[in-house]
C-alpha cells in the first residue's frame, strides 16, 4: 500500500505535494481526536489520552502552518485523490482502540512513515523552500514517534506487551 502512495506522491508536482500534506495533517488530527475521545471511553490512561489531544493540537497547528505557506505561494488548496498515508494508517487503530500497547505501537510506525517519507521527498526535490518545509516536517513526525514511544514504554509496564 505505501509503495503505491509513494510512487503516486513522486509524480505530483510540489504545489500538489504541498496541498496534499496541509490536507493530511488537518485529517491526522481529526484521527488523534477521535483516539483521545476513544480513549477516555475506554477508561485508558489519562496520560495516553493526553498524548493523543497533544497530538492532534501539533497536527492541526502544523496543518495551519503549512497552509500558511502554502496559501502565500499558491493560494487555494487543490484537490489530490490520493489517501492521506498517516490519518489511514491511524485509523486501523481504531479497530481494537481497547488495545492500547497496539493502537501506540500502530500510531509510532505511522509517525515513522511520515517522517521517513518527509526525508525522502525532501532528498528529491529541487526547491530549497520545499526542502526546509519537509526537513522541518520530518523533524516534528521524529518528535510525535518519541512521544508515542515514550507512551508506549510507560504502558508496556502497565499492561504488558501487546
Amino acid at each position: 500500500m505505501f509503495s503505491a502512495i509513494l510512487s503516486r506522491l513522486s509524480a505530483l508536482s510540489e504545489r500538489e505535494l504541498l496541498s496534499y500534506w496541509v490536507r493530511g495533517e488537518y485529517e491526522e488530527a481529526e484521527t488523534y481526536w477521535k483516539l483521545a475521545e476513544k480513549a477516555k471511553e475506554l477508561g485508558l490512561p489519562e496520560r495516553v489520552v493526553n498524548t493523543f489531544v497533544v497530538l492532534a493540537k501539533e497536527s492541526k497547528e502544523h496543518g495551519d502552518r503549512l497552509r500558511e505557506i502554502y496559501r502565500r505561494n499558491y493560494g487555494e488548496l487543490v484537490e489530490v485523490d490520493i489517501p492521506g498515508v498517516e490519518a489511514e494508517v491511524l485509523m486501523l487503530t481504531m479497530e481494537s482502540p481497547e488495545d492500547v500497547v497496539g493502537v501506540l505501537t500502530r500510531a509510532m510506525k505511522a509517525e515513522l512513515f511520515a517522517k521517513n517519507l518527509y526525508e525522502r521527498l525532501a532528498s528529491q526535490t529541487e526547491s530549497k523552500a520545499l526542502r526546509d518545509v519537509y526537513l522541518y516536517l520530518a523533524e516534528i513526525e521524529g518528535n510525535h514517534y518519541e512521544r508515542l514511544k515514550c507512551e508506549l514504554e510507560v504502558c508496556e509496564k502497565i499492561y504488558g506487551k501487546g
